[in-house]
């Protein structure tokens, strides 16, 4: 009797910590692996999702693979996303090192600088095309007023303006993220380092070179490819904002899918374009890791 209560013991104890995780894993499982399998398995077919059913192999794939418009839009998307990153590296590490230093209202300024990536993108979105508008927007009031224009400019209805914009507004959007995460970095640098090198003769640079830098490596590396996958699938700022538009200058490859499948009803086809999205989102990570690993 005493022997089964302790195998029943063991057994328990075996088993407690896959209970712990059960509930994460089966969230995964419902939320993220089902949805995908379930998109790749639609992209083999040329169906409605309801009664049609046409088994068509890899015709999507091909098709997606000369589609000028997917093709475009996969363009796009690279701007984008290396102009968003850039941006979002560049300001996020001139604040972290502004908040690392002793100043005044240093806790408020930093409530402040945090305050774009707690917003919704809806509410972002919304207010840019309200700061942007042509007829009574904040932008062109300004300048009209100061005679530096003088008619409105459509900012998001203009071809050469509203993919800048729109690139603006993203970095705006997300640079918190960096931001933080960098100073949360360079706050875990001894200040030791810093005094042995300057004791060296290293100048600001040759200090943030060869001392910041590679201490915030492996920070830098988890952020650069979250920030990277998250901008290059980025899709609600950019429809709130322009759907795509004018014409395709911010059509990136997020809209092209959405638009194929629920304006079109090519359902397959934009399931064969997600899978490829999927793969370069998994490659990105892949490539990062390897270039950005520590020796």
């Amino acid at each position: 009797m005493n022997e089964i209560i302790r195998n029943r013991g063991r057994l328990k104890t075996k088993l407690t910590p896959y209970g712990f995780i059960l509930p994460a894993c089966l969230t995964i499982l419902i939320l993220v692996v089902y949805p995908i399998l379930y998109g790749i398995y639609i992209s083999f077919f040329n169906t409605n999702l309801v009664n049609k059913w046409e088994f068509v192999g890899l015709r999507y794939y091909l098709q997606a693979l000369t589609d000028t418009s997917f093709l475009h839009s996969l363009w796009m998307t690279v701007i984008f996303t290396v102009s968003v990153v850039v941006g979002h590296f560049v300001i996020g590490f001139i604040f972290a090192s502004i908040l690392n230093m002793d100043i005044r209202f240093r806790t408020v300024l930093r409530g402040i600088l945090i305050l774009p990536w707690l917003f919704p993108d809806v509410v972002i979105a919304y207010l840019f095309k309200w700061i942007l508008n042509t007829q009574g927007g904040i932008v062109n009031e300004l300048l009209i007023h100061f005679g530096l224009i003088s008619d409105p400019i459509g900012w998001l209805s203009t071809s050469a303006t509203a993919f800048p914009c729109v690139i603006l507004v993203s970095i705006w959007k997300g640079y918190p993220l960096v931001m933080v995460q960098i100073l949360a970095g360079i706050q875990t640098i001894s200040t030791d380092m810093y005094e042995a090198a300057e004791i060296d003769g290293a100048n600001m640079w040759q200090r943030f070179r060869y001392v910041t830098i590679p201490a915030l490596k492996p920070i830098l590396t988890t952020i650069l490819i979250l920030d990277t996958v998250w901008v290059f699938k980025q899709f609600t700022l950019i429809w709130l904002m322009t759907s795509g538009g004018p014409g395709s200058s911010t059509m990136v490859s997020a809209i092209e899918i959405y638009k194929n499948a629920f304006s079109y009803f090519k359902y397959g086809l934009a399931s064969a374009q997600s899978v490829y999205i999927l793969l370069i989102c998994y490659l990105i990570g892949v490539v990062f890791r390897r270039l950005l690993r520590d020796d």
